[in-house]
């Protein structure tokens, strides 16, 4: 599929990309994404050198920059886990960011034709979402869709649209335990559809293939504490998730799910999974009643005051489990802190 003349948004969009390792998965998505910016967060040893291939516009920060730059508030960014991606989103100063792990490749349609992920999400950001009727034909603004018979007109404007979750073919997102007993499945199933996930309901949010409106939802897209350290991992992005989409609907925005693939390459492996997600799996139980009966105060107005108030939620409701959620709420206000040090002009604009 051929780049269009001028890429959508090349000014207006960062990609952020965490990594361990050479960016050799650049080549394949050169064709795409060589008109943009790329911010590339190395986690782990600060003194590797990350090999990223020519031609690309990029800037990379380690954990000795990202100590440099946020001094002691550095503490809030996870290390050793890919969770230090946010500090991308902190540091990106443009108005969208689009971030993908490196073990994602182009997917390609049932046309057989290489999908741009970039622009599918674009579309999805640039186009109203639908939170609080359920459209049966998904995406309205869709090409070839519409709003079916009994759509209310009033709702039909729509919200802007804050989150573009976007899915993966090959090896699925799965937890450990599924990983386990179903060591060889893989997703073949495209599905040509976006749609917006509803007021009140909350999702799995996966970070390998997301994008976002940072002006409109940045501040929430913290990333928690994992990794070094944490008595939690792969929960970085669910976290991340759960906040967003209260925060979404307490302030009404939009958030879609579905089209664009990406191929998934490489499984992660489902024993060291699970020792970094034991934890989490009982604690959702309790995390997610949490969230979903939250209903922050009409005085939160902003991203940030939604996402403070959400940090003394949770100290008051689930440090309880564990004495983690202490820590992690304490982090969530640091993060804020950071942010608005570093943006700011944003600062209670989001």
């Amino acid at each position: 599929m051929a780049t269009p003349s001028t890429p959508l948004l090349k000014d207006e969009l960062d990609i952020v990309i965490p990594t361990i390792r050479n960016l050799d998965f650049l080549e394949m998505w050169r064709p795409f994404f060589q008109p943009y910016h790329l911010i590339i967060v190395q986690d782990g040893d600060p003194t590797k050198t990350i090999k990223v291939p020519e031609g690309f516009d990029y800037e990379l920060y380690n954990r000795n920059d990202i100590n440099r730059i946020l001094g002691p508030k550095a503490s809030c960014i996870s290390f050793k886990d890919s969770a230090c991606r946010c500090f991308g989103y902190m540091v990106s100063k443009k108005k969208y960011i689009y971030t993908i792990d490196d073990d994602c490749f182009v997917a390609k349609n049932p046309s057989g034709a290489d999908i741009d992920a970039l622009e599918q999400h674009i579309k999805n950001l640039l186009t109203p979402s639908t939170p609080f009727f359920f459209n049966t034909l998904y995406d309205p603004f869709r090409e070839g869709a519409d709003f079916v018979r009994g759509y209310p007109f009033s709702l039909r404007e729509g919200v802007p649209t804050a989150v573009s979750h976007g899915l993966w073919l090959n090896i699925p997102d799965y937890d450990a335990p599924t990983q386990l007993v179903k060591p060889l499945e893989r997703n073949t199933r495209y599905v040509d559809a976006v749609l917006t996930i509803p007021k009140g309901t909350l999702f799995p949010m996966c970070g390998m293939n997301l994008a976002f409106d940072r002006d409109l939802i940045g501040p929430a897209m913290y990333f928690g504490l994992m990794g070094d350290g944490q008595p939690i991992g792969r929960y970085d992005d669910m976290w991340a998730g759960w906040c967003v989409k209260v925060i979404c609907d307490h302030l009404g925005l939009g958030v879609k799910t579905g089209l664009p693939y990406i191929y998934h390459s490489k499984a992660s492996n489902p024993f060291v999974n699970l020792k970094k997600e034991y934890k989490g799996i009982f604690w959702q139980e309790e995390i997610i009643p949490f969230f979903q009966q939250i209903n922050l105060p009409k005085e939160c107005t902003t991203v940030q005051k939604c996402y403070v108030e959400l940090a003394k939620l949770v100290k008051e409701k689930l440090a309880r489990i564990d004495p983690y959620f202490d820590k992690l709420a304490d982090a969530m206000v640091t993060w804020i802190e950071a942010w608005d040090e570093l943006n700011p002009a944003g600062a209670g604009k989001a």
